[in-house]
């Protein structure tokens, strides 16, 4: 229920910044802006487990592929009541997995080649039970959400900066003469979308951490792949896309530099998932 009030509360926020930059366009960039909304939420509701999966550059696993993989996922998701996700595999070889899918009817599982070759079996059902907690737990919209409207806080920005390196006169025409508030939005409007992506994601991240332990009844198995995947993340190079990266069970893009806005997309700090795991604070 929670969740749920997450995601109404952030689309309903997705069509306020909509409007808001249509505003400045007059009636006829309100309209376009409306509409724009109307399909954007559509898309981030019916959709987003698609664009997750595309932008994995990911594949459907194939039914004589990986058993061990697949009996894994079928033995969680009857321990936890729940249909079976589709399962994909990504080339990406930098070890990491995400679940995307708007509930448990419609939701997939992706792991990476590098996570399938670098750890055993038992941390990689760590990590599956992880992403089925996610599932379980239905925020793997909230948080696709949350991406997009962090995605277009960044245009918004940019077109607001655009607009105030204009000539005086043309601003001037356009914004009220008030060019100084655009130019405070292009600077804020960044720090706002990074706060938002860092707080979804360090909240669902501990939950799921803590679902999964739960659902194997070990903490260890999950907490010695996240200290693997932890270190594979400073060494290796992900092509993931900045608004994607929330979804991945550890930050893919830790050793990339990035923009202002996307350092704070970010997950909590692997040594303090560790630590919860085997403290056994998931017990309680």
């Amino acid at each position: 229920m929670i969740n749920h009030v997450k995601t109404a509360v952030l689309l309903g926020g997705l069509a306020g910044l909509m409007m808001g930059v249509g505003f400045f366009f007059g009636p006829t960039g309100l309209t376009i802006a409306f509409l724009i909304s109307l399909v954007t939420i559509g898309g981030s509701y019916f959709f987003s487990d698609k664009l997750a999966i595309r932008a994995a550059k990911a594949i459907p696993l194939d039914d004589s592929q990986l058993p061990k993989y697949r009996a894994i996922m079928e033995e969680l998701t009857q321990r936890a009541g729940m249909p079976m996700p589709a399962l994909y595999i990504s080339p990406e070889q930098q070890p990491n997995a995400f679940a995307t899918g708007r509930n448990p009817k419609n939701a997939a599982v992706c792991v990476t080649e590098g996570l399938l070759r670098n750890l055993s079996w038992s941390e990689i059902r760590g990590v599956l039970a992880h992403e089925l907690a996610h599932i379980k737990n239905r925020d793997i919209l909230t948080s696709s959400v949350a991406a997009m409207i962090a995605t277009v806080i960044s245009y918004a920005a940019n077109m607001a900066m655009w607009t105030a390196m204009r000539s005086p006169s043309q601003s001037n025409r356009r914004d009220n003469g008030n060019p100084f508030i655009i130019l405070g939005f292009s600077l804020l409007a960044p720090l706002a979308a990074g706060l938002i992506k860092m707080a979804i994601s360090r909240s669902r991240e501990y939950a799921a951490d803590r679902s999964a332990a739960r659902l194997i009844d070990d903490g260890e198995p999950l907490a010695r792949a996240l200290e693997k995947l932890h270190g594979f993340s400073q060494q290796i190079t992900s092509s993931v896309p900045p608004p994607q990266a929330s979804h991945y069970i550890i930050n893919p893009l830790t050793n990339r530099k990035l923009k202002f806005s996307e350092k704070f997309a970010t997950h909590p700090k692997a040594e303090e998932r560790i630590r919860r795991l085997r403290s056994g604070e998931w017990r309680s």
